[in-house]
């Protein structure tokens, strides 16, 4: 039996079916308070969305755009491991169930349980899920709990954790990405700014030092190349905007970059790309400027040119976090 895997456009519809009659005004109220809660320095370790309003605002407001990032980090896992599939799945901090939809969009049928001390977002979360006509999807438990501190995680074989830890006390997300690393996988995806590159590296030591190896992005699970405070690894994601998504956040173009920063790490063996591709490739008139993350160099610069034959053409086409060289170029 064929079963259809849940896609971008398939959450966009699912959530314009379920926000049809929000207010514009409300919603775009909820979302400038929701903005400022997301930009502020003071974690508060208390649920940001409140009521069903603030719920249908962020979804409609984020969830697009996080559902793209973290399928472009499971994308990476897939890649580092291709024939391992998760029978379980654990989404901390799910919300509304961004990434349990870019789950159930690269495996097919893993038992998932979506935790959130928000209880509007798992209704809202457990409505999407049903409107998604997806087994996986709506089969998936929406369990209310605290989290951060004291967090405890049954063993399963694939924990996510999108966009939460800004929102916790270092204290909070110390235990947490330690609760975390009882997964066989584990996928970590913050904003790609300073600040949460800052996250995904302090993630990153503490998976290292629990027995996990790096997958994703990285190609190996040495020291962090990057100087601290020169730079900052992070990503790009598309994300295609509905005219609902435009209507809340107040744009007028048909999609935006969403910028991230990730790390998946593993209990089992991973074939990591050799080099990753850490900025947007430069093409130039016979030539294509690539800045690497290498497994043996650190971070380096190499210009592929025409002479290149197949490496050239394949430059010309990669995407900015794609792995290096192509496996058809090897």
């Amino acid at each position: 039996m064929n079963v259809t895997l849940p896609t971008a456009q398939s959450l966009r519809a699912a959530l314009a079916g379920l926000l049809d009659g929000l207010p514009p005004k409300q919603a775009a109220q909820a979302v400038d308070r929701l903005i400022a809660s997301y930009r502020g320095e003071t974690p508060t370790n208390a649920p940001i969305l409140r009521d069903r309003s603030d719920v249908a605002a962020y979804a409609a407001y984020r969830m697009p755009a996080t559902f793209e990032a973290v399928r472009s980090a499971l994308d990476a896992l897939a890649e580092a491991a291709p024939d391992w599939t998760p029978a379980t799945h654990t989404d901390v901090g799910g919300g509304t169930g961004a990434a349990t939809w870019a789950v159930a969009g690269v495996w097919e049928g893993p038992a998932t349980t979506v935790l959130d001390w928000a209880e509007p977002a798992l209704a809202l979360g457990r409505e999407l899920a049903e409107a998604s006509g997806v087994p996986g999807l709506r089969d998936a438990r929406w369990e209310k709990a605290r989290i951060g501190a004291a967090l405890e995680l049954a063993p399963v074989d694939l924990v996510t954790v999108s966009y939460v830890l800004k929102e916790l006390t270092a204290g909070a997300r110390t235990e947490l990405v330690d609760a975390a690393a009882a997964g066989q996988a584990v996928v970590i995806v913050e904003p790609g700014t300073p600040d949460g590159y800052a996250r995904i590296i302090e993630a990153r030591d503490r998976l290292i030092a629990a027995g996990l190896s790096v997958a994703a992005p990285c190609p190996h699970s040495d020291a962090c190349p990057i100087t601290p405070g020169a730079d900052w690894c992070h990503f790009s994601a598309r994300v295609s905007r509905s005219s609902l998504h435009r209507q809340v956040k107040g744009g007028s173009l048909s999609h935006e970059d969403e910028k991230f920063s990730y790390v998946v790490a593993t209990r089992f063996p991973t074939a990591p790309a050799p080099a990753r591709i850490t900025r947007r490739p430069q093409i130039r008139k016979g030539q294509v400027l690539l800045e690497l993350c290498t497994r043996d160099d650190g971070l380096a610069r190499t210009t592929v040119t025409k002479r290149n034959g197949e490496l050239y053409r394949a430059a010309r086409d990669v995407a900015w976090g794609a792995p290096w060289p192509p496996e058809s170029t090897d």
